[in-house]
């Protein structure tokens, strides 16, 4: 017989004849501890969704002299 089946199976086989549960198993019957879940709202998948159409490019020149530091200077 390999060791390995025995390392194995034996917890298995003792595991499986235990009588009681655990007491984390075992469901509390004292009301107090019951905890209320609020209830679930359902959001759709799109609901940010903002619609936005294609629009003609503006000159990119202006927009890269805005954005650019002062005329003349080394970046």
């Amino acid at each position: 017989m390999r060791p390995s089946i025995v390392v194995v199976g034996l917890p298995l086989f003792v595991g499986g004849c235990a009588s009681t549960f655990p007491p984390d198993v075992v469901p509390s019957s004292d009301v107090a501890q019951t905890r209320s879940v609020a209830p679930f709202q359902y959001n759709p998948p799109n609901s940010g969704y903002i619609p936005r159409k294609p629009i003609d490019p503006k000159p990119w020149r202006q927009q890269n002299d805005q954005q650019s530091p002062a005329k003349g200077d080394a970046s």
